[in-house]
């Protein structure tokens, strides 16, 4: 049961009226933002006062809903006291001790206007015995990490992002030995499996394929922890990245089959990054009509997704991410004119300072150069690609990508592609 007038039932109360769902009111926020990711499941959480909302996103929320930071403010604290209440009656009967159920309910409506201002000391003693031993404000934090983590890269090197994250793992592990009620568990098993799965895929791309193999089993328990089928699935089809790029693409391809499972029918993000991994991965073992078949299925889910499941994030699968994913599994099957198709299409969406997805569109077009003879423009592109990289760059994907183009060519070029990575 949640407050009569509190932050939940004030926010789904104007989008309500407003005519607008979740998916459109996080809309509205994000362009609020200049188009920067908002979640409309914060807004969920919100609504449902599962969390509150946290003061960084007071003025978002006061501009978005037409309102005052003072009467969002207002709304969390009238939210937090009806939750500490509410608590406070429910241990008391637990307990056996000497607590009247409906006193506590009344002066619960008291503090938040719904009744006479009787048993100001009953709620007092209440909202002492709520506030022991509180994780609010830990969870809303993590809450908030996982979000602002799961943007990418933004021109920071892997080194870098993941020298951010340290703290917040930190007390993700603190928070995590902690008790928590059932529900507050779920919630937490489920951003332990975003955050330990953004962990994973940073140390992949740095090349720590171990690492990222440990944390990506870890984001998996949770996952299941979490009951969550969606967030499952995008941890299995990021797992089958590891072995996909580092030269296991059969593990990959089953890895790929398990997130197609837990996705389930429905059009989703990771169903759809499911289906692109699989169909390099097949491509990348020979088996080319299943490949095809995946690149088939890709595309279908991706024209059905809607601005959300499309978002530009680790989480999301937009178009830029897309073209990407195809232009492997094209150039993997040898199919290079589509695969050159999608290299353009990648690099039109692909903003500045992506450093890493230049790097690797621009050595799938060496490849495709390669496959169609060319050798010696193959290694002329490559080595251009890898001049220009930054030291930090040089290591984990960029060159495993390299290095398997080496494989391809011959002669002069094998040669002097060979000698740049080796120097």
């Amino acid at each position: 049961m949640m407050a009569p007038d509190g932050i939940g039932a004030l926010l789904r109360g104007i989008r309500e009226a407003d005519g607008r769902s979740r998916e459109e009111q996080a809309l509205l926020l994000q362009e609020l933002q200049d188009g920067q990711w908002f979640d409309p499941e914060n807004l969920k959480r919100w609504e449902t006062e599962r969390r509150m909302p946290v003061p960084r996103w007071h003025g978002l929320l006061a501009e978005g809903y037409g309102l005052t930071q003072a009467q969002i403010m207002a709304a969390v604290a009238a939210s937090r006291r009806w939750r500490r209440l509410r608590r406070a009656a429910d241990d008391g009967a637990k307990g056996g001790e000497k607590v009247d159920r409906r006193r506590f309910l009344a002066a619960a409506a008291a503090v938040t206007g719904a009744a006479p201002l009787s048993g100001m000391a009953d709620a007092r003693r209440g909202i002492d015995a709520g506030l022991s031993g509180s994780d609010a404000g830990d969870l809303a934090y993590l809450d908030a990490a996982f979000e602002r983590h799961r943007g990418g890269y933004h021109g920071r090197s892997p080194v870098v992002v993941l020298g951010e994250m340290r703290q917040d793992l930190d007390l993700l592990r603190s928070v995590l030995a902690r008790p928590h009620p059932a529900g507050t568990r779920a919630g937490l098993a489920r951003t332990a499996a975003g955050i330990t799965g953004l962990v994973a895929i940073i140390q992949h791309d740095r090349g720590d394929q171990r690492d990222a193999h440990g944390w990506f089993a870890t984001a998996e328990r949770a996952a299941r922890e979490a009951g969550d089928r969606t967030m499952l699935a995008w941890v299995l089809a990021r797992h089958a990245m590891v072995p996909l790029n580092y030269g296991a693409p059969a593990a990959a391809a089953q890895l790929a089959e398990q997130a197609r499972h837990e996705a389930g029918r429905r059009p989703s993000a990771p169903g759809a990054l499911a289906a692109a991994v699989a169909a390099r991965a097949l491509a990348a073992v020979g088996e080319r009509q299943g490949a095809l078949d995946a690149v088939a299925e890709a595309r279908a889910i991706a024209e059905r997704l809607d601005a959300t499941q499309a978002a530009d994030t680790w989480f999301g699968y937009p178009a830029q991410k897309h073209h990407v994913h195809m232009s492997q599994a094209l150039t993997l099957l040898g199919r290079t004119r589509d695969a050159r198709a999608e290299q353009d299409a990648a690099l039109v969406l692909t903003r500045a300072p992506s450093i890493m997805t230049h790097a690797l569109l621009k050595l799938d077009a060496a490849t495709c150069l390669g496959m169609d003879g060319d050798h010696g423009g193959a290694a002329d592109l490559a080595m251009m690609v890898w001049q220009q990289l930054p030291d930090a760059y040089r290591e984990g994907l960029v060159r495993s990508r390299a290095e398997a183009l080496h494989r391809t060519l011959d002669g002069p070029a094998h040669r002097r592609l060979g000698d740049l990575l080796a120097s």
